[in-house]
């Protein structure tokens, strides 16, 4: 039984002389030289829609560490000015995560960069907003005073003074 005749399988067609021949004539209204030309400007078109959306993401990536800034600043602010283990915490947490950051500018921005995407303006801001990051960690360390900023936190470092008066109990010294 052939394909496409016979009576069990009405279905079947037979593409192999149809293919090489155009026996269907195209719609009214339809021509081809105009897809041709939309197929080149949708693909000009989704370049150039790949090239912001890449923009877009670097700065969304750049400007992350400020919404972990105002996180850390809030949960700081919170842990109040003692010294005990959360506020420890927090203040090693602050201090960390913009340590680690800046270690790994090239990583985090990899993703964004090819030859037309420029990632400069990005990572000078994502740098600035971790540097600024450490800052608040340094500030909550001196609140705390951990950090030691005053002459007494240096005396175990410093020679004992000489001497400016001797007592020695009873015999005048001559």
């Amino acid at each position: 039984m052939e394909k496409g005749k016979g009576g069990g399988r009405k279905w079947a067609i037979d593409f192999s002389e149809a293919a090489s021949s155009r026996d269907v004539a195209d719609p009214p209204g339809f021509s081809r030289s105009p897809l041709d030309l939309d197929e080149a400007g949708a693909g000009r078109q989704k370049k150039e829609t790949d090239l912001s959306w890449k923009q877009q993401k670097a700065w969304e990536v750049a400007q992350a560490p400020f919404k972990n800034l105002l996180m850390m600043g809030f949960m700081m602010w919170m842990a109040g000015s003692t010294v005990h283990l959360f506020s420890i915490g927090i203040t090693i947490s602050a201090l960390w995560q913009p340590i680690s950051a800046l270690q790994s500018v090239g990583k985090v921005f990899e993703p964004f960069q090819d030859a037309r995407t420029d990632t400069l303006l990005p990572k000078i801001v994502f740098i600035c907003l971790n540097v600024a990051g450490l800052l608040l960690g340094l500030w909550k360390l001196n609140t705390l005073g951990l950090l030691p900023t005053h002459a007494s936190d240096w005396v175990s470092s410093l020679p004992p003074p000489p001497m400016a008066e001797f007592s020695g109990g009873g015999i005048p010294f001559k």
